[in-house]
């Protein structure tokens, strides 16, 4: 499982031309679910970012989780970050999750950080969306389970 952790001043989402979500101060994330992610793979997610400390204090360090700044969470589902652009140049997706296994881990993430005590809109599973946002900083983290330690 991979997300893409955007720390933002204000995000939205549009689908054919009507708002769907919207936040100020807080985070947007794309999630993308691979085949055989499980739920201990997104609990590690939840946990990993409903700790994240990447707002500043008032020294100006990144001491702060979006917790403490009653920060909001758009999250986006997006299958497009397990593309694999090994061969050729056209991306295969081959390496992500069934449209219904991900769309329900996709939700399990969402409640999960909701059971944190964090507000979090969503997007549109599955559809063709287009995501505004004021990148903060920037200050954009990775996440990937793969790669996850203890």
């Amino acid at each position: 499982m991979k997300a893409v952790v955007q720390r933002v001043s204000e995000a939205s989402v549009t689908i054919e031309g009507q708002l769907i979500s919207d936040i100020k101060q807080g985070y947007m994330i794309l999630l993308g679910v691979k085949q055989g992610d499980t739920q201990a793979d997104a609990d590690y997610l939840i946990r990993k970012i409903a700790n994240l400390r990447v707002f500043e204090d008032t020294e100006g360090k990144m001491n702060l989780g979006i917790k403490d700044i009653d920060g909001q969470i758009l999250s986006i589902s997006q299958f497009t970050l397990l593309a694999n652009t090994k061969k050729g140049n056209r991306p295969s997706f081959i390496e992500a999750e069934s449209p219904e296994a991900a769309n329900q881990m996709y939700q399990y993430f969402n409640e999960g950080l909701r059971k944190e005590g964090l507000i979090v809109k969503e997007g549109q599973f599955g559809a063709d969306m287009k995501v505004s946002l004021i990148n903060d900083g920037p200050v954009t983290i990775i996440f990937d389970t793969e790669h996850k330690g203890a």
